[in-house]
C-alpha cells in the first residue's frame, strides 16, 4: 500500500491502521513476538492470503520487523518496532472506546 504524505496526523495514523486487520495483528504483537502460525490462529476470520499482505503492508510501514531463522523449516517472527510500539496507546484507546460502547448496540 502506497502512503503519501499527508499533513494531517489523524489520516497518516489513520493509513498506518487501514483495514479492520491491522488493529488486531497489532493487538497479537502488543503482547509480544509472534510466529505466523500464531498470529493465523489468534486472529480470527483471517484468510492466510491477507495475512501475508497485511504483515507486508506493515513491514514496509516500519511498524513490525520479520527475522527468519536458517532453519529446516524457516522460523520466521514477527515484532513490533518501536513505532509500532507507539500505537499501543491507540489500541488501547480502541479497546476502551470498544468496551465502552459495544454494548449499546442492541439497546438502539
Amino acid at each position: 500500500m502506497l502512503k503519501l504524505y499527508t499533513p494531517c496526523p489523524v489520516e497518516y495514523t489513520a493509513s498506518l491502521l487501514g483495514n479492520k486487520w491491522k488493529p488486531l495483528i497489532l493487538r497479537e504483537l502488543l503482547t509480544g513476538t509472534k510466529r505466523y502460525n500464531e498470529l493465523s490462529r489468534s486472529v480470527v476470520g483471517i484468510s492466510p492470503k491477507v495475512l501475508t499482505e497485511n504483515l507486508r503492508d506493515m513491514e514496509k510501514d516500519g511498524i513490525i520487523s520479520r527475522t527468519v531463522y536458517p532453519e529446516v523449516p524457516p522460523r520466521v517472527e514477527y515484532t513490533l518496532t518501536e513505532k509500532g510500539n507507539d500505537l499501543r496507546k491507540v489500541i488501547d484507546a480502541m479497546r476502551e472506546y470498544g468496551m465502552k460502547y459495544n454494548d449499546q448496540k442492541s439497546a438502539e
